[in-house]
């Protein structure tokens, strides 16, 4: 059986930053994926949205990991000039009761370590975007849009500049856990069996099935999985927004907003639908309902221009209805395992906590 220090299964860009913190502390370092590329799954299917870290619940991972995310991915990005904007983001109030609530979600974002946030009249809001129709809002300048594929291009360059190898069309089938580490099946056209000190499960929408796959893995630290499925529509013409535009936030979802990316073509969602398969097929009805809620803060919006666009899946370790999330992120401290992590329910901020998340691991190891 072919031995190797670590195997990362899961090469979006959260598996990536992990593989390149590991490389970089001078392990080696083996990165598997079932697909015939690297980020093709929730990596590539989102808003491409860098958030400030606004809304999470103050203590949590995603709080923390966003926060410190963040700031070293603009570090990241502008010491490589890979493609960014720092554009900024408007939460914006439609009526008052809306209104009544800006005051407290600044007071969140502060809490969280995001102490930029601006308040800002209709009247000042309207003068950074003409088109938009408010009763008030918030200023977010750390909110940005990115190129994820050109950033998961660099995880991964730096990581196999360090001695990692990334190897497509592998799926980790199951595995056990032996005295010495980890030993995986592998699938695909040359199936193998490795085994390793360390084993990273970053495999998204199917980590927890993966888990459950790998014998010694204790059932009971394995959260279920449901999965969301959000659809976005593109704006057919030019927008007349230079930022983010985002509602205040609704029960279960943060509504119908508005991001554009760095070409400045103008995308409206995700919306959720919950789902039993991956199916990544945008039904043009769902955009039907759309319309009403974007023209709360754009009443121009044309007729007819919304088009499907794309869609992609939350891994939600949580079922609808129940309390938000948090990353879970657990070592051998926390199931006993020696020489196995799991990450479970990494959903957005993931593309935003990205090196926070790799660093975080690579400490836990």
């Amino acid at each position: 059986m072919e031995e190797v220090d670590c195997i990362v299964t899961g090469a979006g860009v959260v598996g990536l930053a992990v593989a390149r913190a590991l490389a970089l502390a001078g392990r080696e370092v083996l990165i598997l994926d079932k697909a015939e590329s690297f980020g093709t799954e929730t990596s590539a299917r989102n808003s491409e949205v860098i958030h400030a870290g606004i809304y999470y619940p103050h203590g949590s991972l995603m709080a923390r990991f966003c926060v410190e995310g963040r700031k070293a991915l603009y570090a990241y990005l502008g010491e490589r000039g890979l493609p960014h904007k720092r554009c900024g983001k408007l939460i914006v109030a439609t009526d008052a009761a809306e209104l009544e609530k800006l005051a407290g979600i600044r007071a969140r974002a502060a809490v969280n370590g995001v102490e930029d946030m601006e308040l800002l009249s209709a009247a000042e809001a309207q003068a950074l975007e003409p088109a938009l129709s408010c009763t008030g809002a918030l200023l977010s300048p750390s909110t940005g849009v990115i190129d994820s594929h050109a950033y998961m291009l660099s995880l991964l360059g730096d990581a196999e500049a360090h001695g990692a190898t990334l190897v497509c069309e592998t799926p980790v089938l199951g595995g056990r856990v032996t005295a010495g580490g980890v030993e995986i099946e592998a699938g695909g056209a040359e199936p193998m069996a490795l085994r390793c000190k360390l084993f990273i499960n970053a495999a998204g929408l199917g980590a927890p099935a993966l888990a459950r796959r790998i014998e010694g893995m204790p059932p009971a630290r394995i959260p279920g999985t449901w999965w969301a499925k959000g659809n976005y529509f593109t704006l057919t013409g030019r927008s007349p927004f230079a930022r983010l535009i985002y509602p205040v936030p609704v029960p279960g979802g943060l509504g119908t907003h508005l991001t554009l990316d760095l070409a400045g073509q103008a995308r409206f969602g995700p919306d959720v639908e919950w789902v039993e398969e991956i199916d990544y097929q945008v039904d043009p009805r769902r955009g039907d309902s759309f319309y009403a809620a974007i023209r709360r803060y754009w009443p121009d919006l044309p007729d007819e221009a919304l088009q499907p666009a794309y869609s992609g899946i939350r891994p939600k370790i949580v079922p609808p209805g129940a309390p938000g999330q948090d990353f879970v992120i657990e070592g051998p401290r926390d199931h006993g395992v020696a020489g196995l992590v799991n990450l479970f329910g990494i959903e957005s901020p993931g593309l935003t906590s990205s090196l926070a998340i790799g660093s975080y691991v690579a400490g836990l190891v």
